[in-house]
């Protein structure tokens, strides 16, 4: 993990840190945000397979599983993106919606039990008028030993000044 990561997330990142629920016009390039670890279970990827038809026996049966390349049941790398969108604070306030996930690479399995977080690296900004921007963040997700199982750049649609503005009257259809 960088240093600005580490700092990110323990709170000493100061002005460094990515905020959530920062103004569009007060983020900078290479602010970095740390999330929260969260355990991927059992029932969660059963969830997942029913959810998504994926009966792939790598991920539900074990012993299908054993004889895997992995050695065991994994969760499915759209899982673990899934649950990296949950780790990730977006203040609705902000963040409008999810505009474009991209060049995801799934770089290591995720196995039941495994915790993972997520380090979002601000990488890009665009005002699109007074009221929008639009974000570029790198996300790495890790496991509980810090290596990379996945990364993804993501654009997310910003809300620029004040936040008490519902979305419909920004003519977003939201």
């Amino acid at each position: 993990m960088s240093d600005l990561a580490s700092r990110a997330h323990d709170g000493r990142a100061g002005e460094s840190s990515l905020q959530p629920s920062a103004d569009f016009d007060d983020l900078v390039l290479g602010q970095c945000f740390r999330s929260g670890g969260r355990a991927v279970s059992e029932a969660e990827v059963i969830a997942f397979c029913t959810l998504t038809g994926d009966w792939h026996p790598v991920h539900h049966d074990p012993e299908w599983a054993a004889r895997s390349i992995f050695g065991e049941r994994v969760a499915h790398g759209m899982l673990i993106l899934s649950l990296a969108v949950g780790l990730v604070p977006l203040d609705p306030a902000r963040v409008l919606a999810l505009r474009r996930v991209s060049d995801v690479v799934f770089k290591r399995p995720v196995r039941l039990g495994d915790v993972i977080d997520v380090e979002a690296t601000l990488t890009g900004r665009r005002p699109l008028d007074e009221r929008l921007g639009l974000v570029e963040l790198r996300w790495r997700i890790r496991n509980q030993d810090g290596a990379l199982v996945c990364r993804a750049d993501v654009l997310v649609l910003w809300r620029r000044g004040a936040t008490d503005t519902p979305a419909a009257s920004l003519g977003l259809g939201l």
